[in-house]
């Protein structure tokens, strides 16, 4: 009976439900192992104390020259066969990361720690602040990705919820908050889902291993932006506004890019002899170059002049660049005073500029790119745009 259970190559089959129940623990608690492929075996470490069995992954890893072992956890939310098959696909999944390239060196046990990969192999403002305010001083950044279940998202979720949006802080220490929407909600789950996403591969449907159905967006929360300010009124904002805010906010006002990647742009980042700007801290986290056309050229020239190349382009009175925390209250107070709705923000110039170029013809994938969006989110808010001059160009063709 013995040596039905391993073949001649010694490799036990721990699919079968009642042998791998009959297992015994081995000595050092080294589990017991069936080799899934060439380099990469599933383990599997019954239970001392009557529970269900720890599952492991052992995978060759060329850069270290040695087997690196991971543990997958014990699967409690599964049964009967879906035990087996899920760790397979974890095991198999990992071994996939680990040929590739690897993870394994980076020591990743918790939710914080796959954050911290995701930052290093794609960086951005974004999904940076996300782990800063969200993850990392949260439970869910301590809980361990060998045990993490749907209903530790779950519950991560549910505090996000909660959490209210911060809309401006001043020197006092006061703060102004908003309820979170879910399309803010929707925004700040992309990252960690993407995060995790890298290292852990779905868990089965409808069961509480299925970590990445507590993380889906919710549909329809994003809405189309009708906030807009003409030429006339953005000409208004800007006679109002402060002398050291004034030409941050007139480069907002003609380029399409967002305020914290404006705001972030340094000297070295602009090329006066071909007429170039680099963006390169931007929520893509990819650095791009668009050209620019004269009348930028001399606002950015001016700002730019006998300052050294890490210097920021644009600055406050003290020197210092600006942040949200800093530009919001001279926004705020070029609004009251240009009579404009309230509602009037930063990042309100930015749609105004990209609908302008919507308007004016600009084909939509080349708008994407020069803003670092995608061409579905521009066809979301500015479409209905592209459909009346559609009305317009097919009204023309009357004979």
């Amino acid at each position: 009976m013995f040596f039905s259970w391993i073949s001649w190559t010694g490799n036990m089959d721990l699919s079968r439900i009642g042998r791998r129940e009959a297992l015994k623990p081995k000595i050092g608690d080294e589990p017991h192992w069936q080799r899934l492929r060439a380099g990469c075996y599933l383990g599997f470490r019954p239970s001392k104390k009557g529970g269900k069995g720890t599952w492991f992954a052992r995978v060759y890893d060329p850069d270290v020259g040695k087997y690196v072992r991971k543990a997958l956890g014990e699967y409690g939310s599964l049964t009967g066969n879906d035990v087996f098959s899920q760790a397979r696909r974890d095991a198999e999944a990992w071994s996939d990361q680990v040929e590739s390239g690897g993870i394994v060196a980076e020591q990743i046990k918790t939710v914080s720690d796959a954050c911290r990969a995701y930052l290093k192999e794609k960086p951005g403002l974004i999904a940076a602040g996300v782990f800063r305010r969200h993850v990392f001083d949260d439970p869910i950044g301590k809980q361990k990705l060998e045990r993490l279940r749907r209903r530790h998202l779950r519950e991560w979720r549910q505090r996000l919820e909660n959490a209210p949006a911060l809309l401006s802080r001043n020197k006092g220490g006061i703060t102004r908050t908003k309820p979170r929407s879910v399309a803010t909600i929707n925004r700040d789950i992309v990252p960690l889902r993407a995060a995790l996403g890298r290292i852990l591969s779905p868990g089965t449907p409808n069961t509480d291993a299925a970590w990445q159905e507590a993380l889906k967006p919710t549909k329809g929360a994003d809405k189309r932006r009708d906030l807009y300010l003409d030429r006339t009124e953005r000409r208004r904002l800007l006679d109002a506004a402060s002398e050291d805010i004034l030409p941050w906010m007139e480069a907002l006002c003609l380029l399409p890019l967002r305020p914290g990647a404006l705001a972030a742009l340094k000297v070295k980042d602009f090329d006066e002899r071909i007429k170039t700007l680099t963006i390169g801290k931007d929520k893509s986290g990819q650095p791009r170059q668009i050209a620019i056309p004269d009348n930028i050229v001399r606002i950015i020239s001016e700002q730019v002049k006998g300052m050294p190349r890490k210097a920021t382009i644009f600055r406050r009175a003290d020197g210092r660049a600006w942040n949200k925390d800093s530009w919001n209250k001279p926004v705020k107070e070029a609004v009251i005073k240009a009579g404009l709705p309230s509602e009037v923000t930063a990042y309100t110039l930015r749609h105004c500029v990209i609908t302008d170029l919507v308007n004016g013809g600009l084909p939509i994938l080349t708008v994407a790119q020069i803003s670092d969006t995608s061409v579905a989110m521009i066809e979301a808010h500015y479409g209905h745009l592209v459909a009346h001059a559609a009305t317009e160009a097919l009204a023309r063709l009357a004979l």
